[in-house]
Formats: C-alpha cells, sequence, structure tokens
C-alpha cells in the first residue's frame, strides 16, 4: 500500500524504495528489449533537460506520455518514480492518466490508495479521466455510493461518463437489483448520446419487469429498436408479454402479441394461457373464450392446466354448467382432469354451500387413480366447521391421514382457528406427527421414550424431538414443520420461544416460509413491538422473501387497530410504490377504522379509491361501508349502498340488514327501517341478539325507555338471549337516563308509535312459545328509574356472564348518576380484584360524577392519579375536569388545565369552551375573555349568543372598540343581536364616532 508522510516534493516514495515492490500482484519487471531501454532514457534525459531550463509544465507532459505508452504498470510507476525524485509533481491529468492505468490493468485497490492519498489528501481537482476512472474502480470494488456519487460528478462539471464507466455502474445496479437506478441512469445516458450495448437492455428490460416496472421496460425497448436498428429477440418480447400479464394488462399484452406476430414471431402455449388466465382473473370470460377458440385455431394444443384456468374462471363466476362442460371436453381431448381440476370444483361447491356435493366429487377421485391434495381437504374441513358438522370434520381428517396425505401450516391454520385457546402446541403436536409419519415414513412407536406422548413430559420438548427427526428423514419438509411450531407458539403468546426456533431453524440451512413471517410479524405487532417487526421484514427481505398481501394486511390491520392511520396509509403507497394492488381486506381494515374514528367522509374517499383501482368490492366491505354510514347518522347513503350490493349480486346477510335498519332507526326514519326488516325476514333471516340489541340501544339513546323496554320484552318472549353486548347497552342506557331531579321525557307521537307498533309487530314471532317476563320498565317518577337502573345492573352481575370493562364502566356511570358515589368505588376496586384494569374512560366517569355534585378536589385528585397510573387523558377527561374547575369558580386551574390540552394537541370542545368565556365574563376579565373567543373561531365554533352579548359588553365598557367590532360582527353574521344595556353602549360609541354602525342594523 501507498505511504502516506512523505517530503513535500516527493511524490509517491523516497528513491531508496521501490514502488513496484510495495504494491500488490503487479505486472513482471518491464522487457529488456532494446527499443525499450533506448526510448526511455531519451524520455528521462529530456525531461532531466527540461527541469533544469525551469519549465515545469513540458516536463510533466512528457512524465504523462511515458505513463500512458508504458506497456505495462511497472513500467508506469518507474515513470512516476523518476519525477518524485526529482521533485516534480503529477498534475491532474498525470494522476488521471496514472489511475487509468492502475484500473485497466485490475489493481482498483492500489488505485484507490493513489487516488484517496495523492488526489483527494492534496486537493487536486480530478478532471473526467480521473473520474471515470474511480467509477470504475469502485464498482468493481463493490463501492457503489461511491460510485454513484463520481458518476454524478461527470454531469455536474458538464463532462460525459466514458462507456466503460456506464458500463461497470449499470451492471453493478442490475447485480444488486437496484435496477429502477439502473434505468434512471440509463436514460441520462441515452439522453446525452452515448449508445450502450445489447447486453444493457435485456439486462434492464428483465429486471424492470421481473419488478413491475413494466413501462420502463418498454421505454427501453423502444430506445433499443430506434438506436441500434435491430430486430427485438423472442426473449425479449416474452419478458414484456409476461410483464404486462403480471401487471393484469391483458388487453395490452394481447395487442402486443399482434406486434409480435408482426415481426415473425409465433406466441406459444403458454402466452395463450397467460392471456386467458388474466381475462378470466379479470371475469371477462367471453374474451378469455374467444382467445381459447383462437389458441385452437392456430393449431395449438391447449393443456389441462389451460382448461384449468377456464374452469376455475367459470366456476368463480358461479357457471358451474360452463366449468363442467369444459371438464367434459377434457376427456374429450384425450387430457385426463388432474387434481387440480377436482379441487377447482370441490372449492366452489364449498363456497356455495354444497358441502355434500363436494363429498361426493372428492369420493369419486379414488376411482380415477387420483389422490385428493392437502388443499382439497383444508377447504372442505373448513366448509364442515361453518356448518358446525364437527363429527365429520374429525372423520374427513382420519380418513386424509389413511390415505396418506401430508397435512401443511394451511390446514393447521384452519384447524388451529376453531381449537379452544391453549391448545396450539397441542395440536401443532398432532400435525406434526401426522407429517413425521406420512412425510418421513417414521414410525411412532419406535420413538418409546423420546417423541411418545407421556402426561408428565413437556410437549415442546415432543415436538423438538420429532423436528429433529424431520430434518434428518425429509429435509423438504422442514420448513413446513417448523413453520407450524413456529406458528403455533406465537399463538400461544410465547413469542421468545418462536424467535429463539426461528434462529435455531436458519442455523439448521431450513428456509423459513412467508406464512411463518407472518405469524412472528403479527406477533410483534399485538405486543406494540413494532420495530422489531419492522426489522423482521427487512430480514425477511434480505433473504429474498417478499412481503405479501397477508403480510401487508396483517400490518395495515395492526396500526389500524392501534389507531395509527397515518401507518397504514403509508403502507398502501408503499405497496402502490412496488407494483403491489392492495386486497379488498386491506382496504376494509382502513375503512372499517376510519368509520369507528367518525371520519366517514375519509372512509368513502378510501372505498371510491378502491373502486378506481380496480379492486372488486366484497360482502364484507360492503357490510362494513354500510355500517359506517349509519354509525355516522348517513341512513341515506347507508340504503344506498345497501341496493348498490343487491345490483351488484351479492346476497344480503343478517348483518347488513341490522347496520342498515339501525341506522334508518337512529334517524327516525323507523318506518323505512320496518320496509327493510319485512325484506329481511322474506329472505329468510330471523331477528337475532345482534339487531335486537341494535334497536335497544337506539332507542335508549334516543331517551324512549319504555319502548326499548318493550323491545326487551319482546327478545326474552321469543327466547332469543342476551349477550355481554346486549347487557353493556342496557346498563349504559338506563344509566345516562338517570337523573336526581325531574325531566321531561321522551313523548311519542301518535304516527310515529304506529310506526313503532308495526315494528315491534314485524320482531315478534308468533310460532315461539311465550315465557313469564322478568324484566319491566316502571313507570313513574326518576326515583323509580334510578331503582330499576341499580337492580338492572345487580341482575346482570348476578347472571353467568363475566363482567368486562365496558360492563363495569355502565354500572360505576349509573351509581355516579345515582349520586352513590361509593357504591362506584366498590365496583371500581371490584373490577380490579378481577383483573379488569381502568381506562381513561373509567376514570372519566368517576371525575364526572365529582364535578357533577362540587367535589372538584376529589376530581383533581383522580386526574393526578390517572398520570401516575401511567394512562394519559383525552380530549373527553380534559373538558370533563375543565367543566368542573369553572363551576367550582377555580378559573385560574381551569385556563391552566387548557393549556396543557394545548401543549398535547388538544383542544377544548363547544361546550367546555363556552364554560371558560362565561366565567372570564363573570370576572370581567375581558382580554382573556376575547382570546378565549379567538380561540373559539378558529376552531369554527360560534359561542352563543348570551356569552356573545356579555362580552361585547364587557369590551364596549373597556373601551376595547377593535375587539368589540370583531365581536359585533361574528354575531351579525350570526343574525344576533345585542341586547338593550349593549346597543345603548354601541350608540354611545357611535355618537362618538368611534364604532361605526349601519343605521337600522337590528331592524
Amino acid at each position: 500500500m501507498l505511504k502516506k508522510g512523505l517530503k513535500p516534493r516527493r511524490l509517491f516514495f523516497t528513491p531508496k524504495k521501490n514502488l513496484a515492490t510495495c504494491s500488490p500482484a503487479l505486472d513482471p519487471p518491464p522487457s529488456s528489449a532494446p527499443t525499450t531501454e533506448h526510448h526511455n532514457k531519451l524520455c528521462f534525459t529530456l525531461t532531466d533537460r527540461l527541469i533544469r531550463r525551469g519549465v515545469l509544465s513540458l516536463g510533466q507532459q512528457v512524465v504523462r506520455r511515458m505513463i500512458k505508452q508504458s506497456p505495462s504498470v511497472s513500467d508506469a510507476i518507474l515513470a512516476v518514480e523518476f519525477a518524485a525524485a526529482r521533485g516534480l509533481e503529477l498534475d491532474s491529468c498525470g494522476y488521471g492518466v496514472l489511475l487509468r492505468k492502475l484500473v485497466g490493468s485490475g489493481e482498483h485497490r492500489f488505485a484507490e490508495a493513489v487516488y484517496r492519498d495523492y488526489v483527494i489528501a492534496r486537493g487536486i481537482i480530478p478532471d473526467s479521466e480521473t473520474l471515470n476512472s474511480m467509477v470504475i474502480c469502485y464498482c468493481n470494488l463493490g463501492k457503489l455510493e461511491e460510485a454513484m456519487a463520481h458518476f454524478d460528478r461527470l454531469f455536474e462539471v458538464d463532462s460525459f461518463p466514458c462507456k466503460p464507466a456506464c458500463n461497470a455502474m449499470l451492471r453493478e445496479l442490475c447485480a444488486r437489483e437496484r435496477v429502477l437506478e439502473a434505468f434512471d441512469y440509463f436514460v441520462r445516458i441515452n439522453d446525452v448520446g452515448i449508445l450502450m450495448g445489447l447486453w444493457c437492455f435485456n439486462r434492464l428490460i428483465d429486471g424492470l419487469c421481473d419488478k413491475g416496472h413494466v413501462d420502463e421496460a418498454f421505454y427501453m425497448f423502444d430506445t433499443m429498436r430506434e438506436r441500434t436498428g435491430l430486430p427485438a429477440t423472442i426473449h425479449l418480447y416474452k419478458t414484456l408479454f409476461y410483464g404486462l400479464c403480471r401487471q393484469e394488462r391483458v388487453e395490452e399484452a394481447e395487442l402486443f402479441v399482434g406486434e409480435m406476430e408482426s415481426e415473425g414471431h409465433f406466441i406459444d402455449k403458454m402466452m395463450y394461457t397467460s392471456l386467458i388466465h388474466g381475462y378470466c382473473r379479470g371475469k371477462k370470460m367471453r374474451t378469455a373464450m374467444r382467445v381459447f377458440l383462437r389458441m385452437l385455431k392456430m393449431g395449438c394444443d391447449p393443456d389441462t392446466y389451460t382448461y384449468n384456468t377456464l374452469i376455475h374462471g367459470f366456476v368463480k363466476l358461479g357457471l358451474f354448467d360452463k366449468g363442467w362442460i369444459l371438464h367434459n371436453q377434457m376427456s374429450e381431448w384425450g387430457l385426463q382432469p388432474n387434481v387440480v381440476t377436482y379441487h377447482i370444483m370441490i372449492r366452489r361447491y364449498c363456497e356455495e354451500g354444497k358441502v355434500d356435493c363436494a363429498l361426493t366429487l372428492l369420493s369419486s377421485m379414488s376411482s380415477f387413480n387420483l389422490t385428493p391434495s392437502v388443499h382439497s381437504y383444508t377447504v372442505l374441513i373448513t366448509a364442515l366447521y361453518k356448518e358446525n358438522r364437527l363429527v365429520e370434520v374429525e372423520e374427513l381428517y382420519k380418513k386424509m391421514l389413511d390415505i396418506g396425505v401430508v397435512p401443511d401450516h394451511v390446514l393447521f391454520f384452519t384447524l388451529m382457528q376453531k381449537q379452544p385457546k391453549g391448545h396450539e402446541l397441542h395440536l401443532a403436536l398432532k400435525i406434526l406427527q401426522a407429517i413425521a409419519k406420512n412425510g418421513c415414513n417414521l414410525d411412532l412407536c419406535l420413538l418409546s421414550t423420546s417423541a411418545t406422548h407421556s402426561p408428565t413430559q413437556d410437549v415442546e420438548q415432543e415436538i423438538e424431538c420429532l423436528l429433529g427427526e424431520i430434518v434428518r428423514r425429509n429435509f423438504a419438509l422442514a420448513d413446513v414443520a417448523f413453520g407450524i411450531f413456529i406458528s403455533a407458539l406465537c399463538a400461544a403468546g410465547k413469542t421468545d420461544a418462536a424467535l429463539l426456533f426461528m434462529d435455531k431453524m436458519v442455523s439448521l440451512g431450513c428456509r423459513p416460509l412467508l406464512s411463518t413471517y407472518n405469524s412472528l410479524i403479527k406477533c410483534l405487532f399485538q405486543e406494540r413491538l413494532v420495530e422489531d417487526a419492522k426489522s423482521l421484514i427487512d430480514l425477511m427481505q434480505e433473504n429474498g422473501i417478499v412481503p405479501d398481501l397477508a403480510t401487508y394486511l396483517i400490518m395495515v390491520h395492526e396500526h389500524c387497530n392501534h389507531g395509527d392511520l397515518a401507518s397504514a396509509f403509508g403502507l398502501l403507497d408503499q405497496m402502490n410504490e412496488r407494483g403491489l394492488k392492495p386486497s379488498v381486506a386491506i382496504y376494509d381494515s382502513i375503512i372499517g377504522c376510519l368509520s369507528r374514528r367518525k371520519r366517514i367522509l375519509e372512509a368513502e374517499n378510501v372505498f371510491k379509491m378502491m373502486l378506481e383501482a380496480g379492486v372488486d368490492p366484497d360482502a364484507i366491505i360492503y357490510v362494513t361501508m354500510i355500517s359506517g354510514y349509519s354509525k355516522n347518522r348517513r341512513a341515506i347513503e347507508a340504503r344506498q349502498l345497501f341496493d348498490k350490493m343487491i345490483e351488484h349480486g351479492f346476497q344480503p346477510s343478517s348483518h347488513s340488514y341490522t347496520a342498515v335498519i339501525s341506522g334508518l332507526v337512529k334517524e327516525n326514519m323507523i318506518d323505512k327501517g320496518c320496509s327493510y326488516l319485512s325484506d329481511m325476514l322474506k329472505d329468510g333471516f330471523v331477528p337475532n341478539t345482534v339487531l335486537y340489541t341494535s334497536l335497544i340501544n337506539q332507542f335508549l339513546r334516543k331517551g324512549e325507555l319504555e319502548f326499548a323496554f318493550r323491545l326487551v320484552d319482546l327478545m326474552d318472549r321469543n327466547q332469543i338471549e342476551c349477550d355481554m353486548i346486549t347487557c353493556i347497552a342496557l346498563v349504559s342506557g338506563v344509566s345516562r337516563n338517570i337523573t336526581p331531579v325531574r325531566r321531561r321525557w321522551y313523548h311519542v307521537k301518535s304516527g310515529s308509535a304506529r310506526v313503532r307498533e308495526i315494528l315491534l309487530h314485524l320482531l315478534h314471532q308468533s310460532f315461539v312459545i311465550p315465557r313469564e317476563n322478568n324484566l319491566s320498565f316502571p313507570r313513574g317518577s326518576p326515583r323509580k328509574i334510578k331503582y330499576f337502573a341499580l337492580n338492572l345492573m345487580q341482575k346482570i352481575k348476578g347472571s353467568s356472564f363475566m363482567p368486562n370493562l365496558y360492563l363495569y364502566n355502565g354500572i360505576i356511570s349509573g351509581f355516579c348518576r345515582a349520586n352513590m358515589i361509593q357504591d362506584a368505588y366498590n365496583h371500581f376496586e371490584l373490577m380490579q380484584t378481577e383483573g379488569v384494569c381502568p381506562n381513561q374512560v373509567t376514570f372519566t366517569i368517576l371525575i364526572n360524577g365529582h364535578t357533577r355534585f362540587g367535589e372538584i378536589d376529589h376530581a383533581i385528585g383522580l386526574f393526578n392519579k390517572m398520570n401516575a397510573d401511567g394512562l394519559a387523558p383525552d380530549g373527553i377527561t380534559y373538558n370533563a375536569l375543565i367543566k368542573g374547575l369553572c363551576k367550582a369558580g377555580r378559573l385560574l386551574d381551569a385556563l391552566s388545565v387548557s393549556h396543557t390540552m394545548h401543549k398535547r394537541g388538544l383542544f377544548p370542545n363547544k361546550s367546555s369552551y363556552e364554560k371558560l368565556l362565561k366565567c372570564l365574563c363573570a370576572s370581567h376579565l375581558g382580554v382573556h375573555a376575547f382570546k378565549i373567543f379567538e380561540e373559539m373561531l378558529s376552531h369554527d365554533y360560534v359561542p352563543c349568543w348570551y356569552n356573545c352579548n356579555w362580552l361585547l359588553c364587557i369590551l364596549c365598557e373597556e373601551h376595547r372598540w377593535h375587539e368589540a367590532h370583531i365581536v359585533f360582527d361574528v354575531m351579525l353574521k350570526q343574525r344576533k343581536y345585542p341586547d338593550e344595556l349593549t346597543k345603548r353602549l354601541l350608540v354611545e360609541a357611535c355618537n362618538k364616532k368611534i364604532f361605526m354602525i349601519e343605521e337600522n342594523i337590528w331592524v
């Protein structure tokens, strides 16, 4: 290597040290041919003369020419040492020539050392030749970022890269699969007129199509034909064709086929089948059949895969008869339907609920000597679970194992969903034993001490022993076996153990499945270890496994569960950048989260965005959107979407009916709700717990307690059992209506009463034997309502339900409203002894209870306890405390809490602002009151007339005419006019020409 710290006039080394002896793997000593030696002596002599005469620039030119014309690196270094010994430094051109010589000879590390220590260290500005050489050098050393920096610098200095530098840069980028960056560099190179070789076009087009950047690939294709004039190869045509097909741009792919045929190339069976597959995926079966017939006309015989593609397309659209016609046509062509063909038919039968037909088809496969795949069994077991035919599930699973089918991870996930919590590892052991027996021919009885089941033996140790045998006997099954065990550990909440076995799996040389990564990613997200989950995703991609739609669904779903919509939308953008179309389930998660957060307009926009992206909605997302509209008081849109769902061929479910009926009742369109309820009954759906709970909750919120409990009575008579959600709705609804003073109850008009009777009549099931009602709503005073609520809470607590957080919050709220704070605290302590942790809502309920009865110090103590317990108060808690402080006359404390809200990015609601404004006006603090007034306007809150008038009066008394004018204008815009006292103050100001008022402004 080169050494630093030399004297200023020495270029490389002192004369005593030969540069050639310090450089790695240099060429052998220069030839001793007389002509070479003679030429060198002449050059050296000439250089000496020029130096003595002081003509250093000419001496540098001679040395530069010697380096350039040197037959070897050793000769070049000899020339440099000669110049260094005489104190002659190389200029930038000389270094450029030397570096080019070193790079051209493969001495890349030596060239890097020279560049670093003698060009950069001496502040010499590199010329274009130096920059080009270093681009090639850094690319060969694998230092891509440095190479890119020097390549960009060539353009900055108004120079152009040489072709070898362009080749090196593009090769390195392609080798690292950074094809989009390579494409950007290609465009810049092409724009300056440098023509690249065919290898560049082929490599980039392949890479761009593989990564989904088809438009960029076509730019390369057109540029190649324009610049080179050469015809494209069949390989390039196929690459672009399959790239279009993968992007589901089938029409463009078919047009491109026409261009390909015009060049004398013909499409083969696989290309025809790809077109058919694309049209089938797009539900364009007529076009798919047109391509199929053209395929036959061109003499290209279809194979089983072609027929399976068409059959799958027809049965997916419910055109089962046409699928069977193609199935029979296969036999006429001499093609035997295979396992995939039967699986397509079995799957469709199961999706239509015709499980018995699917089982018959499965049995018929044996007559054709076909063994059903594990996928067919998985589909059937899922369908049997849906119909609660559990005995048949066990029989089918046993039959599958008896014929030697090896279970896989998908079957494990299917079975695990129906297993009780805590049985995940036992199920994994059962599946792995079947894999060992059917896939590895392992006799489980031989593992008498280490692998046979023993009540005292740890299940994890048994599984670990089985994994060892599977790895030893059939390494190909080890990936699946390890994946099942790791997924079971994740489901059991043993994340650390799952990660440990992932490391062990990799150390054995096994390649984790994508589903294994997904299980771990989901587990980490659920434990809020987001950064660890992201690191795992990066590791997965480093190992060549690309996240799929299931991976993104897990991430989006977990972000939505935690309210992190910004990250969820970021993942959508990331998917679009990668050319991955989000699934309908991903859109459903985001829309559901937006709806729950009352951001229905954004949810609507996401739904439209999904349709514009060409993603077909399913029944689930329709229900999510209908529910969102209904919960956000947009019943008309819910009805329209419900009708649109039916127009698109989706059968309404009890959930969709419940959502639209609930929304209509919420908006007092009960007659319309009755119409949909009638349709629901005609479609064979019986009113269930979900529908009753939804209706009861809506009428409780309207204050129609008597009618709500008539629904409860009808629910009880129809023998429809209440669930936990019903109990929570009852307790919360009644608690909201508890008040220590007499209040005006909601009176139903005669016309509305008739509609409600129709609703009760539709819900009534006369064929059910009625039973005695034990829960009737009392008529009379609020005191009776209070005792009824207390009895209801005690009755629900004594039921078989295990009270949860929501139920406890409802009970505590009821006691607080009934002015029974001690009972509320008793339940507050009881919930914690039962393992239910209070949340922000619980504390807010208690704070409201104290402030309602003037116990503001207790409320502040609870607020401080929240912070001490790590529960960050939300906006509702802050607003409750502000109102309580204002009510207690502690204005400074209320303003302090408001300021704390601002620092946390929260703001008081309109009611809290009105309380603050009222208290400030009462204290005649006009400046502070006006600031609150301005804050309200900035949040689109207009203060009530009373507070506006009071503030205007104070500002006039304090002669704050500018502020008074602003308040007065706001009042006029709202058509609110001051009272007599404030008018008199304004008229006095007007007479003094301080305040200008239009004539007859409040007439």
